[in-house]
C-alpha cells in the first residue's frame, strides 16, 4: 500500500510521554479509526492466498503436509514482516510523525547532502522541522557518508531507488482495486446460481468504475463506515477460522511449529519455492502501517495490529487450513467454501464491502504520494483537489483518477484471474519492502546514529527474508509479474525525465542570472519608467535576479514602481508551520524599492488558494522594512551583500507589532469601493458586467494605513507609503512562459530527453500558474527559450 491514504482523520499529539488514561483513551480511539485506514488491504488478503499458492506448481501436492506447511509459511511471515520488522522497527522511524518511502529519504536529505533539490538554503536547516533526534553534527565524519556525499552518481541512484519504489506503490494503485474486487465478487461462482467468468468480470468492471468515479467527493464523508466495516470483516473471519478449525482439523495448531515449513519445502522441492509468490499475498498492504503513520500514533497502529489485526488474520489463515486439509479439491474457491451455508450472503456482502475500502486507501494513498513527487520536482504539474476544509490530507487528482481507472478495468479484463494479478501484485508489494529494508538501514545509521554493523545486521536479516519472496515473485514475471515492472519503468521514466529537466532549467536561470553590478549601475529608476503597482516576479532563483526580469525590461519600457521576487519552493520536511513560511529580504538598496520573497512548503503542505497571499505578503514586507531600520545587520552600506540576507517574518510577530493598520471590508455586488488609481472604464464596465456566476459573492477589500508612531524613521515612513500606494494602485503577476530545448552540441539521448520527453510532459501538464493560483486577469507572461 502506499504511502499515505489521506483519510479523515484528526492530527494527533506524537509520542505521548506517559500511558496515563488520557494517553491510552486517545490511542484507543485512534487504534479504532486506523483499522479503517490502514489495514482494509492487509486484512481481505485471506481471500486469495490459499487459491494463489495451490493454483499452479502446486497442484499435485495438494495434500495435508503441503496445506500445513503453507500454512507455517504465512504464519512465520506475518510474524516477520508486519510484526517485527513494521510495528517493532520501523514505526520508530517517522518524519516528525510522517511515515512512508518519503519520509526515510527527506530524513536521510537532511541528515546527509543527499538531496537533489538545486534551490535549498543554509535557512532552510533552521526550520524547526528540519531538526531530527541527536545532534546531526555528531556524524560528520563518518567515512560512509563522506562517501556518498561526494559522488553525485551515488546520490542520484538513490534518488532513482525512490523513485523506483515509488513507482510501485503507483502500480499497486492500479492492481490492489483490480485483485481486491475480483476476488470478492467471485465468490458468486460458488453459488447455486454460478455465474460464468465473464460475467464475474462485468460485475467486478462495473463495481470499479463507480468506485473512481466517487472519488471527487473525497473519503470525508465515508470514513466513519470504514472502521465498522473493517471490524465486522475481521470478527467474521476470525469467528468462521475458529469454527472451521473446530469442525474440521483442530490439529492445524501444530502447524504453527517452523518444522512444517522443512516438511513443506522437503516434500515440494523447488515448486514450493515457486508458491511463495502466493505466500507473499498474505502481507500485502503491510507497507500501510508504516506510511500511514502521519494520521495517528505509533503507539494506536501497534496496538490496532497486534491486538486485533494479527491474531483475526492468524486464526483465520489456521481454519482455511484446517478445512482445505479436509477439502484440498476446493482449493480454488476456498475462503467462500468454507463459509458455513446459513451465514454465505452476509460474509460476501461485508467481504465486497471490505474490498472497496481498501481499494478506497490505496487509490487516495496514490494521489498524496504524486502530490509528494511534485513537491520534490520528480512529477508534472498537475490538478489537486482539496476534499476537506479541514483535513489537510484529503486530495483528488483527476487525471490520475481516471488513468489508474483505465488502467485497472484494462488489467481486468486483460488477466481476468486472481492468480495472474497476484503474480503482479506480490512483485509491486514486496519491491516496495525490499526497498523500504535498504533506507531503513541508511536511517539506522546516519539518522538514529548507530554502528554500520547494527545497520548491516538488519539489512541483511531482512534482506535475505525478503528476498527469498522476492526471487520467487521475479519467477512470475512472464506469468502477469511483468505488469508491474512495465508500470514502474513507465512511471520513474516520466518523474527522471521531468526532475532532468527542472533542474537543467534551474542551472539555466542559475548561470544567467542579471548581474547585480548591472542592476545598480541602472540606478532606482532601473533606466525606464517605474508605474504605479506592484510586480511580483515568479523564478525558482532563490538568490539574484532572474533572466526573466533583464528580458522583460529589454523588451517593454515601463515596470513596476515595487518589485518583489517571489521563489515558491518545497523543502525535505513535511510540513512548514505559517510562522516560518515566508523569507523577506532586499534585492538592492531601499531607493530601488526591489524585495525577495521566498514561500516555503513542506513535501506534504498543501499550497491552499486562501485568497489573502497579496496582504500576508504586504504585511511580512512592511515588518521587515521596519525591522531592517532597527537592526544594523541590515543597515550595512555595502549594496554588494544585499541579495542573500533574508529575515525569517512570523505571521505572530506581524499581528503583535505591525506597523501596518489593516481594515477589511466585504461587499456584496463585487464592485470595488475603495478609490484607486485603476481606470473609471474598469470600473464601469466591472458594473455593467457583473458577475452572473455568483451573484451576491462576498467580495473581501482589505486597506492598509501606516500606523501613527511618532519615533518611526522618515525613510521608513515614506518606504511604507510608496507599498501601500503601490499595493492600491493593483498587483500584477509576472511569470517567464519558458521553452526548454536542448543545445546543438548536445548528444542525442539528451536532445531526446529534452526535445521530446520533458517537451511533452510540459505542454499537457498544467501551468505553473494555474498550480501556483495565480489570478488570470492579473498575469503577465514573458516568453523565454532555455537552451540546456
Amino acid at each position: 500500500m502506499g504511502p499515505e491514504s489521506g483519510i479523515s482523520i484528526p492530527s494527533p499529539p506524537r509520542n505521548p510521554s506517559s500511558l496515563s488514561w488520557v494517553n491510552l483513551s486517545r490511542n484507543l480511539i485512534l487504534a479504532y479509526q486506523s483499522l479503517g485506514v490502514v489495514y482494509g488491504d492487509l486484512s481481505t488478503s485471506p481471500l486469495y492466498v490459499y487459491s494463489s499458492t495451490f493454483i499452479g506448481n502446486l497442484q499435485d501436492h495438494q495434500n495435508e503436509d503441503a496445506i500445513f506447511g503453507a500454512f507455517s509459511l504465512i504464519f512465520w511471515t506475518l510474524t516477520l514482516i508486519p510484526l517485527l520488522k513494521y510495528v517493532f522497527i520501523m514505526l520508530g522511524a517517522d518524519d516528525s510523525g510522517e511515515g512512508g518511502t518519503f519520509a526515510l529519504y527527506s530524513l536521510l536529505c537532511r541528515h546527509a547532502k543527499f538531496s537533489l533539490l538545486p534551490n535549498q538554503q543554509a535557512a532552510d536547516e533552521e526550520l524547526s522541522a528540519y531538526k531530527y533526534g541527536p545532534s546531526m553534527q555528531v556524524a560528520t565524519g563518518s567515512p560512509l557518508k563522506r562517501f556518498l556525499e561526494k559522488h553525485k552518481t551515488l546520490r542520484t541512484a538513490l534518488l532513482v531507488v525512490v523513485l523506483f519504489g515509488a513507482s510501485m506503490v503507483i502500480g499497486d494503485g492500479v492492481l490492489t482495486p483490480a485483485i481486491s474486487v475480483l476476488s470478492s465478487v467471485s465468490g458468486l461462482q460458488v453459488t447455486e446460481k454460478k455465474l460464468a467468468s465473464g460475467e464475474i468480470v462485468v460485475l467486478a468492471c462495473v463495481i470499479l468504475v463507480g468506485l473512481f468515479a466517487l472519488q471527487h467527493f473525497g473519503t470525508r464523508r465515508v470514513a466513519f463506515m470504514f472502521a465498522p466495516i473493517v471490524i465486522i470483516w475481521l470478527v467474521s473471519i476470525f469467528s468462521i477460522g475458529l469454527y472451521n478449525i473446530i469442525f474440521w482439523n483442530p490439529k492445524i495448531v501444530r502447524a504453527i511449529s517452523p518444522y512444517y515449513i522443512i516438511k513443506f519445502f522437503r516434500e515440494t522441492g523447488k515448486d514450493g519455492w515457486f508458491s511463495l509468490g502466493g505466500i507473499l499475498l498474505s502481507v500485502t498492504g503491510t507497507e500501510a502501517m508504516f506510511a500511514d503513520l502521519g494520521h495517528f500514533t505509533a503507539l494506536s497502529i501497534r496496538l490496532a495490529f497486534a491486538f486485533v489485526v494479527y491474531p483475526c488474520l492468524v486464526v483465520q489463515y489456521m481454519g482455511q487450513a484446517a478445512f482445505l486439509s479436509r477439502n484440498p479439491q476446493k482449493v480454488l474457491n476456498s475462503f467462500y467454501d468454507s463459509i458455513p451455508g446459513p451465514v454465505f450472503w452476509p460474509i460476501f456482502v461485508i467481504a465486497t464491502l471490505a474490498t472497496i475500502v481498501g481499494s478506497q486507501a490505496i487509490i487516495t494513498a496514490t494521489f498524496s504520494l504524486i502530490k509528494q513527487c511534485h513537491a520534490l520536482g520528480c512529477f508534472p504539474r498537475v490538478k489537486v483537489v482539496h476534499t476537506s476544509k479541514h483535513i489537510r490530507g484529503q486530495i483528488y487528482i483527476p487525471e490520475i483518477n481516471w488513468i489508474l481507472m483505465i488502467l485497472t478495468l484494462a488489467i481486468t479484463i486483460g488477466f481476468r484471474s486472481t492468480t495472474l494479478i497476484g503474480n503482479a501484485y506480490g512483485l509491486a508489494c514486496i519491491t516496495v519492502m525490499f526497498i523500504t529494508t535498504f533506507l531503513m538501514a541508511l536511517v539506522v545509521t546516519f539518522v538514529w546514529q548507530k554502528s554500520v554493523l547494527l545497520a548491516a545486521m538488519f539489512l541483511v536479516f531482512f534482506w535475505f527474508s525478503e528476498g527469498v519472496y522476492l526471487s520467487s515473485a521475479l519467477m512470475k514475471v512472464p506469468q502477469g509479474g511483468w505488469v508491474p515492472l512495465v508500470l514502474s519503468v513507465i512511471f520513474m521514466l516520466v518523474m527522471y525525465i521531468w526532475h532532468y529537466g527542472t533542474r537543467k532549467k534551474y542551472n539555466f536561470d542559475l548561470h544567467n542570472k542579471v548581474s547585480l553590478k548591472w542592476l545598480l549601475g541602472l540606478g532606482p529608476s532601473l533606466g525606464i519608467v517605474r508605474v504605479p503597482g506592484i510586480g511580483l516576479i515568479y523564478s525558482e532563483l532563490a538568490t539574484g535576479v532572474p533572466a526573466i526580469f533583464s528580458h522583460f525590461v529589454t523588451n517593454l519600457p515601463a515596470f513596476h514602481k515595487v518589485l518583489v521576487f517571489v521563489c515558491v519552493k518545497s523543502v525535505p520536511v513535511p510540513y512548514v508551520s505559517p510562522e516560518e513560511r515566508f523569507l523577506i529580504g532586499r534585492v538592492c538598496p531601499r531607493p530601488y524599492r526591489m524585495y525577495r520573497c521566498i514561500v516555503r512548503y513542506g513535501y506534504k503542505d498543501i499550497q491552499r488558494d486562501d485568497g489573502d497571499f497579496e496582504e500576508r505578503l504586504i504585511q511580512s514586507i512592511a515588518e521587515f522594512i521596519q525591522m531592517e531600520a532597527g537592526d544594523a545587520q541590515f543597515c550595512s552600506s555595502e549594496s554588494s551583500s544585499y541579495d542573500g540576507r533574508l529575515a525569517v517574518i512570523s505571521s505572530r510577530t506581524i499581528q503583535s507589532s505591525s506597523s501596518l493598520i489593516v481594515t477589511e471590508r466585504e461587499d456584496c455586488d463585487g464592485i470595488e469601493s475603495i478609490q484607486s488609481s485603476k481606470s473609471l472604464m474598469l470600473q464601469s464596465l466591472r458594473s455593467a458586467y457583473p458577475d452572473d456566476e455568483n451573484p451576491g459573492v462576498r467580495r473581501r477589500h482589505v486597506r492598509f494605513e501606516v500606523a501613527a508612531s511618532p519615533g518611526m524613521d522618515t525613510g521608513v515612513r515614506e518606504e511604507l507609503m510608496d507599498l501601500i500606494e503601490a499595493k492600491e494602485a493593483g498587483v500584477a503577476y509576472i511569470m517567464g512562459h519558458s521553452y526548454v530545448k536542448a543545445r546543438r552540441s548536445s548528444s542525442y539521448l539528451k536532445k531526446l530527453v529534452i526535445d521530446m520527453g520533458y517537451s511533452f510532459l510540459r505542454k499537457n501538464c498544467r501551468g505553473p500558474s494555474v498550480a501556483l493560483n495565480i489570478p488570470h486577469i492579473n498575469l503577465i507572461e514573458v516568453g523565454m527559450i532555455y537552451y540546456v
